[in-house]
């Protein structure tokens, strides 16, 4: 599960996030990518644009199922 406490300085404001985990596996950016880039220099990802539409909710929820290491948090969901 993601850390919120271990997110990307890069990541925009709001619920979802990446974290430090993140292997660029490049899946979130497939899956979602009006949501999510690389880092060119880091070699990450990270939340360029919250969800605004119900087809990017969908996306990122898509995106957040695939990654192989969870390094896609809801902190809207998250325990804390």
């Amino acid at each position: 599960m993601a850390d919120l406490k271990m997110k990307w300085k890069e990541n925009t404001n709001g619920k979802i996030f990446v974290d430090q985990s993140c292997i660029a596996c490049d899946a979130c950016v497939l899956s979602a990518p009006k949501n999510f880039k690389m880092h060119e220099e880091d070699g990450h990802a990270y939340v360029s644009k919250q969800p605004e539409t119900l087809d990017e909710e969908a996306a990122v929820k898509e995106a957040i199922e695939g990654c192989p290491v969870e390094a896609i948090g809801d902190f809207g969901n998250q325990e804390e």
